[in-house]
């Protein structure tokens, strides 16, 4: 050692770390930090804090910086170059979690930004843990040109790569735009947080320079316009701290893999109820409408439905929730909204969350109310022939246990594509209330006594009569209970035991496929 040169000591170099990690965790600065506060926005460390459990969070790459020296970006580094990753628990259960940091460069995305993020992703994989991305981006970071889109498609590949291996799930905290929107695309579930989040491919000023069109941010890519229109939300929060709520939530459904069954809680609920008022919320004329949910909360355990994507696509009603304290994810028409006929955006609603369920062994409880496909131009150039095979295929190719209680209507191809024997059904119920036909009672008499109609003194007494007939003698269960299409016809009141009782019988199944690289889904 050179004389008169004296080396740090030990309690110098520790001290030298906590001030870098210090520094660190200011990202942009405390003035950028507070214009965060000021949108009312957390920011990406506040957001961690707030998603895991007290002291759980270990930071990952803390001193990572970019690398680029164009456009004076050499004099303008920040440690962890706009993103916090790390690895923690929610409920005790391990998470891997991304939070980008709007104070730094907007969040923007550059290479070693995409790096940290790939990183965290690939030992979520390895160790058999979800990933959860809290994103809050301007979108690529341009000084850095093609390395911040490279980055961006190797995360979408891991997205992919990872698609039914671990549950990825998004919540849009801010901005996203551009290529960043694909990544949450391509998770499982989507939050997004009312007025302070947007998501678009092109923004509000591209619109106006390509097409002449003035629209603001919010009705271009609000969290509102994403819930109702889109679909591509499946929550809506009103602040971040109820998008985090909701992160906790969903993930006490699902299992931290596709190898794990889901999580079962201590049922509280006595898996034996009864319950007489199920039989008086259908209505007697049974062209009345009446709200299905009201069925799904009478028979899950607590009345507890978690429901997703609850303002798109109305007409199908989706969600988890438990039987016996084990998760089960439900379908079910919706009465209430277009007399629950299946359409484009309910079809692909509901075959998405079967697909999802199927991937993490979460059984499907199906509910059917349908009166067939909803007719009409828009839906055929639409192309309703290719997006309802996208339910009967969901259907199809699932091997979890799948229970099917019919309540009401179950009419032509609708039938066999709403969770029938057909597509693979284990057990299937009816109530007597059931009307299973190939179509309604109007139409089928409509065709087949079309003369008798025309002659009859009274044409209109006529046909209503001919319907009360055919309504008794053809659209009941019991035709495809003969046949073994139905395995029983219950009771309302027995719906809950029943669907438990099958429930515990399917624990064990088994349901081999062809070996193949994957099935073709009609996208």
């Amino acid at each position: 050692m050179m004389s008169g040169v004296k080396e740090p000591s030990v309690d110098e170099k520790i001290k030298r770390l906590r001030e870098l990690n210090e520094q660190a965790k200011l990202g942009g600065g405390q003035k950028r930090i507070e214009e965060q506060h000021a949108k009312g926005k957390l920011t990406a460390r506040e957001r961690i804090e707030l998603l895991l459990d007290p002291g759980s969070f270990n930071e990952l790459d803390r001193f990572v910086v970019h690398q680029c020296t164009e456009f004076g970006m050499a004099e303008k580094k920040y440690p962890g170059d706009g993103v916090v990753t790390g690895y923690g628990t929610i409920d005790g259960r391990l998470v891997y979690v991304f939070s980008q940091d709007f104070t730094v460069f907007g969040g923007s995305l550059g290479e070693m930004f995409a790096k940290k993020v790939c990183k965290l992703m690939d030992l979520a994989l390895k160790t058999g843990a979800p990933v959860i991305g809290l994103n809050d981006s301007g979108g690529a970071r341009i000084q850095e040109g093609v390395a911040s889109l490279a980055g961006y498609g190797d995360i979408f590949f891991r997205n992919v790569i990872s698609s039914g291996v671990v549950p990825q799930i998004s919540a849009i905290m801010g901005p996203c735009a551009g290529g960043a929107v694909y990544s949450p695309a391509l998770t499982d579930f989507i939050i997004m947080v009312d007025k302070t989040s947007h998501m678009f491919i092109t923004g509000p000023d591209v619109v106006k320079a390509a097409l002449g069109q003035e629209v603001t941010f919010e009705d271009l890519g609000g969290a509102m316009i994403h819930s109702t229109t889109s679909g591509v939300a499946h929550f809506i929060a009103q602040n971040e701290e109820q998008a985090i709520q909701i992160i906790k939530k969903l993930l006490s459904y699902l299992p931290s893999n596709y190898l794990e069954d889901p999580p079962a809680v201590e049922p509280t609920d006595d898996p034996n109820r009864t319950d007489e008022g199920l039989a008086r919320i259908l209505p007697d004329d049974p062209d009345k409408p009446y709200d299905v949910k009201e069925v799904i909360c009478r028979i899950i355990d607590n009345g507890e439905f978690f429901e997703i994507q609850p303002l798109w696509a109305q007409n199908i009603v989706i969600g988890f929730a438990r039987l016996n304290g084990k998760t089960v994810g439900i379908v079910a028409n919706q009465p209430m909204h277009y007399a629950g006929a299946l359409d484009i955006n309910s079809s692909m609603k509901a075959g998405r969350f079967i697909r999802f369920c199927d991937c993490f062994n979460i059984p499907i409880i199906t509910f059917v109310d349908v009166p067939g496909f909803l007719p009409g131009i828009d839906q055929e150039h639409g192309g309703i022939i290719k997006h309802g095979s996208k339910l009967l295929y969901a259907y199809c190719e699932a091997t979890v246990p799948k229970i099917t209680t019919i309540l009401r209507k179950s009419y032509g191809g609708a039938y066999d594509v709403m969770g029938s024997k057909h597509s693979g059904a284990d057990i299937n119920y009816a109530w007597p209330t059931a009307e299973i036909a190939v179509m309604g009672p109007h139409g089928a008499i409509n065709i087949i006594f079309r003369k008798e109609i025309a002659e009859a003194k009274n044409p209109e007494q006529k046909r209503m009569e001919l319907v009360s007939e055919y309504r008794q003698k053809f659209a009941s269960p019991y035709i495809a209970a003969q046949k073994g299409y139905i395995d029983e016809v219950i009771e309302p009141a027995e719906t809950r035991p029943k669907l438990i009782s099958a429930l515990e019988s399917l624990t064990t199944k088994r349901e081999p496929r062809p070996t193949r690289k994957h099935g073709n889904v009609p996208l």
